[in-house]
């Protein structure tokens, strides 16, 4: 068994106190998690905001560097990863889905030129066709098609529609690893089941990995394999979804379940399903 990603003792220091300053903060702390090559799973790491989730993610994609332990993707240290063409490589396997879709899109750039730059750039495709064929592809993956978004700008899509143009630019390279920060707070609440059941049909359909990056416990029970709660840049809690949220044993882990989740989190899916409603009334 190889592991696809692991974090061994990881840190994360940042500067605070000025320029001159030697003072910093941990915004990740010594944390330690890995995810099986030979099992796509849905992975999540769920905390409030400065808990740390984030920066992870930007290590993960190879935007932060650790202080101190080892972030191996692939049996490749991230840290190592020093020119262009190894970083092209990496980026191929590694596909981010950021927060809010309609950052993610220059407004003055068509929607579909984001995908055939990916096509071009991590999957080969030089002539208009080839890029259009596994744009629609990808496309075709997440409910949409080319001939829905082709020529359109951001503007003109919904935030749903548009949070899954980014989930198929995603998809182009084939990655091993999609990192989705935060994916579904900057939509619709009719529309966050689509999109996390979405996610459900990549890992079993695809066999892609998912690390889901939240702080709402509820999408988290409902489609996460396994879980990490953070506070502070410390792991609190881990194991697999249902255990650990249906049974937290730390404080806080305790007081985001009676905040977030019902009395009973069996059913919290069903919950979502109601506010989904509701906010379609």
């Amino acid at each position: 068994m190889s592991n696809l990603l692991e974090l061994d003792h990881v840190t994360k220091l940042y500067p605070v106190g000025g320029l001159f300053s030697r003072k910093s903060i941990k915004a990740v702390n010594d944390v330690s998690f890995s995810l099986d090559g030979d099992k796509p799973e849905i992975f999540a790491i769920v905390g409030e905001s400065g808990s740390g989730k984030s920066t992870i993610a930007k290590m993960m994609l190879g935007n932060e560097i650790p202080n101190s332990g080892r972030l191996v993707f692939d049996g490749v240290d991230i840290s190592n990863i020093r020119n262009r063409a190894q970083r092209e490589a990496f980026m191929a396997k590694v596909q981010p889905v950021f927060q809010n879709p309609f950052e993610a899109f220059n407004p003055l750039t068509r929607v579909d030129a984001y995908l055939f730059g990916t096509a071009h750039r991590f999957a080969g495709a030089n002539t208009l066709q080839e890029k259009e064929t596994l744009s629609d592809q990808a496309l075709q993956r997440v409910g949409l098609s080319m001939a829905e978004i082709k020529g359109r700008f951001s503007h003109e899509l919904s935030g749903g529609q548009l949070q899954r143009v980014a989930v198929a630019r995603a998809l182009i390279p084939s990655p091993k690893l999609i990192v989705a920060d935060e994916p579904v707070s900057m939509v619709d609440a009719s529309l966050r089941m689509s999109i996390v059941n979405l996610f459900r049909s990549l890992r079993d359909e695809l066999k892609v990995s998912i690390i889901y990056i939240t702080h709402d416990l509820a999408t988290a029970y409902y489609i996460s394999d396994r879980v990490i709660i953070m506070q502070k840049g410390v792991v609190i809690e881990s194991g697999g979804a249902r255990a650990v949220l249906d049974n937290p044993t730390h404080p806080y882990s305790i007081a985001l379940k009676n905040a977030v989740l019902p009395p009973d989190p069996k059913a919290a899916s069903a919950a979502i399903r109601l506010r989904g409603v509701r906010a379609a009334i």
